[in-house]
């Protein structure tokens, strides 16, 4: 099994979450025609947009944080195949529906059932790789699989918008999810009694989680870090395909245009990676990453080209993502107790992409109604992720110290902290 769970843990995760942001971002490429069809097209634009987009992260948040605890004694093999067909049904209704309730029912759904998904991840890496395979297990599962789908997903998603329109867009994400997904999830995933590395439950009443397990009062600056990084990467994600259109690009350049931001994520994900593992200072390189970011945001009113300013968020998200995503999975994971990792991981992404991603996406929205330009808004969003990046490298300091004080032999393994 120790080659075998790399392709069938792994690669098989990492092909359902390139399918599930599939399934999160076909509303943003469908919106211009479909607002149109549904008559929110006109001055109403702004804020029902903002809503159908955001809905999907309200459901998320909750089931993040809640599905994680109410989960943590399911087999996650079993959370998982659930929660993909049930969000994959809810994507091809929208396919059929000619109503804004029904679209922002389905999103709902969508939201809560990605929600409880996202944390049973994180119970596989735990109990499939070992401590040295953490950071390499997350960016095969969390962070390749979300980023190709981003990267690859505005180039394949938005032709078949152009020529089929938005319904059969629907169908077709939905129907990979039930088609390929569930099956493949069915025949390669393995149940969690059979994971070398998994922390066997207490006999009796499981005892309450207490913030100590969540790596006490630091795991606050943790999830504020990552309620900024939501911001950001929501805040661009779900408005990208209609920024670009302002910028100048259409057709196909805008799904080119959509994408670049995200392949460039790919591409420095790899020198990222070996610099984390050849120094073992994930939150420095994590929080680095950040304000990189926030700088060249500030810097799109410098710029009047649209290609220049595409270059700025290019780099921008592509330098973060690349430097937070993988190491900041790795950082949790191996400072938390074993038993706290879903619900941990639950809470922050809850906390950070449902709620942070829902106030960017209202945000960035509301601020191109008044100001005629998403630039304003990603701007915002530049100032935030610097503060979050403030908030991680406080974090580095008092998780280190604390680790200084109870003294080398009983140190949280592999913390990732500087």
């Amino acid at each position: 099994m120790q080659r075998s769970k790399w392709w069938s843990i792994g690669g098989s995760l990492f092909a359902g979450l390139f399918v599930a942001y599939l399934d999160r971002t076909n509303l943003s490429v469908a919106m211009p025609q479909l607002s149109r069809d549904l008559g929110f097209a006109g001055e109403h634009f702004a804020v029902t947009a903002s809503w159908t987009l955001t809905i999907f992260l309200v459901g998320y948040a909750l089931a993040n944080i809640l599905g994680g605890i109410v989960t943590r004694r399911m087999d996650p093999k079993t959370v998982v195949i659930w929660c993909f067909a049930i969000w994959s049904a809810a994507t091809l209704v929208v396919g059929f529906t000619g109503s804004v309730a029904v679209l922002l029912i389905c999103r709902l759904i969508l939201g809560v059932a990605e929600g409880i998904y996202w944390p049973q991840q994180s119970r596989f890496v735990r109990g499939w790789f070992a401590d040295n395979e953490l950071t390499k297990a997350n960016a095969i599962i969390q962070f390749y699989g979300q980023y190709f789908a981003l990267a690859i997903g505005f180039m394949v998603l938005t032709p078949i918008y152009d020529f089929f329109g938005w319904h059969t867009l629907f169908f077709v994400t939905g129907g990979i999810g039930l088609a390929v997904i569930v099956p493949l999830f069915l025949a390669m995933l393995r149940p969690e009694s059979e994971a070398p590395y998994r922390q066997p439950e207490p006999i009796g009443q499981q005892p309450r989680l207490r913030l100590q397990d969540l790596g006490g009062p630091a795991f606050v600056l943790l999830v504020f870090s990552y309620i900024t990084q939501g911001m950001l990467f929501w805040g661009i994600t779900l408005w990208i395909p209609l920024a670009v259109r302002t910028l100048g690009f259409t057709g196909l350049s805008q799904g080119l245009a959509s994408a670049v931001p995200y392949a460039a994520a790919i591409l420095l994900a790899i020198p990222m990676a070996k610099l984390s593992d050849r120094t073992g200072r994930r939150v420095l390189i994590a929080s680095v990453g950040m304000l990189v970011a926030g700088l060249l945001l500030l810097l799109l009113p410098v710029v009047e080209s649209g290609l220049g300013k595409l270059a700025l968020i290019t780099v921008a998200l592509g330098y973060y993502a690349a430097s937070f995503t993988p190491n900041i999975w790795s950082i949790l994971q191996s400072s938390v107790e074993p038993r706290a990792v879903g619900p941990a991981a639950g809470i922050m992404n809850g906390l950070g992409a449902g709620g942070g991603g829902t106030i960017a996406g209202f945000l960035v929205g509301i601020m191109n109604s008044y100001t005629g330009s998403y630039m304003s808004g990603f701007m915002v969003l530049g100032v935030l992720v610097i503060l979050g990046s403030f908030s991680l490298l406080i974090y580095g300091h008092v998780v280190g110290r604390e680790r200084a004080l109870r003294g080398p032999e009983r140190a949280l393994p592999r913390a990732g902290v500087p």
